[in-house]
């Protein structure tokens, strides 16, 4: 692939100019809370007269003050990713927190309201043309109501979580954006931060890649204390709002918000346990084919052939920018508009923060991407990843307020399609067997994540909240939970895991919401279901695509499923569909290295 040069640095000042120090973004501040204020009139009008017109009102002012939300607090988390250090977005970071604070504050008390309208006027009021484009989520409110909490209790823990819960993830990112690790490569000791440490994993020298586990397994255990401290709070607050709304389980709230039924979850799970043993096979070829008798953790991602798996950013723009038109004009307009607007922040520089993720601008239509690129095939399939969530933005643009609003569940599946994509087209591209294994290494490393590693996850926050209940738990205890959890993922097929992954996986300390886990496995088998029709159907597949990312802030995944692919998601026969091409995968990978 030809080398051609593209920027790396984001523009963030079309969207803000100045940085933490703009005067735009201190006056987007100001309108908004010009909004949150009007918003707090209009609930109290609405407690008094229940008219539809009102709720009407009410519904437009709500979406407009969470879209502004969105655009000043995507910008925030921005400055902070590409500088965890700059004071003055911490304090940005805290007004807005207040200001979403407030706007909890009013939806709560909008439910409330919702919640004790009797049923047949409710009906009356949905049934009107001027709400019914929003029936999924007016009702989803309606039964989501904090019903055993008064007035006061909802306000407080709103309040309570600005400065208490909420913080306490803020400062699980500063920490550990902050950390700097010491690792000798080619003879020099180099000062990284956690991300590059991390992108080492997939180094082609076994002594690099064991060097920046330990290194930073030792930078864990060091600072095990402080990191049990913060997880430990940030559960036990949920844990304590969880009771006093009278939660049944932690996994309810989770699940209600991903509109998944716990039925879909347990049938998924089970299935994939059933299939696990071919993954074990993988993972013990692969332990074989790099000369040991188990998988060691840190050889999981490396190359398990000699084949260049350098990509130059370049090279992966247009490899990506190539494929992704094949798939459909807008996707391949979208991509061009991404690389070509300074959309993408993909320099390999130390005090960044280490989690790749996309921010969706939605006042301007826009999106930005953030992650650090060190020029592997592993970070083109990260850049592609990140673009499809940027994507899934795109096409929510002609949606209505509040409906722009989607679950992680669905959010993960429109990435992963666009990880397939560049999988799928290198994998045509391949010249020789060497290539085919090493891009099929690749796909089955996604797999074994999904179906293992996010297992693994899912199983100790299962754990860990039913201890945690209890009181504290210490970082031994931590350590023991996250080791019993790996090794019953993976089914004893992983050598010497790192038992701090409960440390260096942020999604435990991402406090919108817990289990932050199951939806990356449903969206990657979700996503292999409509990636395959996509592949039948060609250029036609595009609006069929658009159209069922448009629905997916507005249906149950049950429903979105059933109306766009014709499926039950709580069925067995779903689930097997997409594993078995996983399967066939492993099968591909055990023929072609067999000797």
């Amino acid at each position: 692939m030809e080398k051609l040069s593209y920027q790396e640095v984001w523009n963030l000042d079309k969207i803000f100019s100045g940085g933490s120090k703009s005067s735009q973004l201190l006056e987007h501040i100001e309108h908004l809370e010009a909004l949150i204020h009007d918003l707090e009139g209009v609930i109290n009008s609405f407690t008094d007269h229940k008219t539809t017109n009102k709720l009407v009102e009410l519904v437009g002012k709500m979406g407009n003050t969470r879209l502004n939300h969105t655009q000043a607090n995507s910008y925030i988390t921005c400055l902070l990713a590409q500088n965890p250090k700059d004071h003055d977005a911490a304090s940005l970071r805290a007004k807005i927190g207040q200001i979403e604070a407030r706007f909890e504050k009013v939806l709560s008390k909008v439910k409330k309201i919702l919640s004790n309208i009797d049923e047949e006027r409710w009906r009356e009021m949905l049934d009107t043309k001027e709400l019914e484009g929003y029936k999924f989520i007016l009702d989803e409110w309606r039964e989501n109501a904090d019903s055993h909490l008064s007035e006061d209790e909802a306000s407080l823990i709103s309040d309570l979580m600005v400065d208490g819960y909420h913080a306490w993830g803020d400062f699980y990112k500063g920490l550990i954006s902050n950390i700097i690790v010491k690792i000798r490569i080619d003879g020099i000791v180099e000062n990284l931060s956690v991300g590059q440490a991390i992108n080492l994993r997939s180094h082609h020298c076994e002594e690099v890649r064991k060097e920046a586990h330990y290194a930073l397994e030792s930078i864990w255990k060091e600072k095990e204390e402080l990191f049990a401290k913060v997880l430990n709070h940030i559960t036990g607050f949920r844990i304590q709002v969880h009771k006093k709304r009278e939660t049944k389980n932690a996994l309810e709230s989770p699940l209600k918000k991903n509109r998944i039924k716990e039925e879909t979850l347990n049938t998924m799970w089970s299935v994939i346990n059933t299939y696990k043993q071919s993954f074990s096979k993988y993972l013990d070829r692969k332990a074989e084919m790099m000369g040991d008798s188990s998988m060691k953790s840190y050889n999981f991602w490396a190359p398990v052939t000699n084949v260049k798996q350098e990509v130059h950013f370049g090279e992966a723009v247009t490899f990506i920018t190539d494929h992704f038109s094949q798939f459909g004009s807008e996707l391949g307009n979208f991509v061009k508009e991404a690389f070509n607007q300074g959309w993408i922040e993909a320099e390999d520089r130390p005090n960044k923060a280490p989690i790749p993720f996309c921010a969706s601008f939605p006042a301007t239509g826009e999106s930005r991407i953030f992650m650090t690129y060190s020029g592997s095939f592993m970070d083109m399939l990260t850049l592609g990843h990140e673009i499809g969530h940027g994507f899934h933005n795109y096409a929510m643009k002609s949606v209505d307020g509040l409906n722009k609003s989607y679950p992680m569940s669905i959010a993960e599946s429109a990435s992963t399609f666009c990880e397939m994509i560049i999988l799928d087209a290198s994998m045509r591209k391949a010249n020789n067997k060497e290539e085919k294994i090493a891009i099929l290494d690749e796909k089955l490393k996604r797999s074994i994540m999904n179906f293992m590693n996010i297992h693994s996850r899912f199983l100790f926050e299962q754990r860990f909240y039913k201890e945690r209940k209890a009181g504290m738990i210490s970082p031994k205890r931590l350590n023991q939970l996250m080791e019993e959890s790996i090794t019953e993922a993976y089914g004893g097929s992983l050598d010497q895991p790192s038992i701090y992954s409960w440390v260096w996986t942020p999604h435990y300390y991402i406090t919108q919401s817990a289990f932050y886990n199951f939806p990356y496995t449903f969206g990657y088998l979700f996503a292999l279901g409509f990636y395959a029709k996509a592949r039948e159907k060609g250029l036609e597949f595009e609006e069929d695509y658009l159209n069922l990312l448009r629905d997916s802030g507005h249906m149950s995944m049950e429903d979105l499923v059933m109306k766009h692919l014709g499926e039950d998601i709580t069925s067995k026969e779903f689930w097997e569909k997409g594993m078995e091409l996983c399967v066939k995968d492993v099968e591909e990978f055990l023929d072609l290295t067999s000797n």
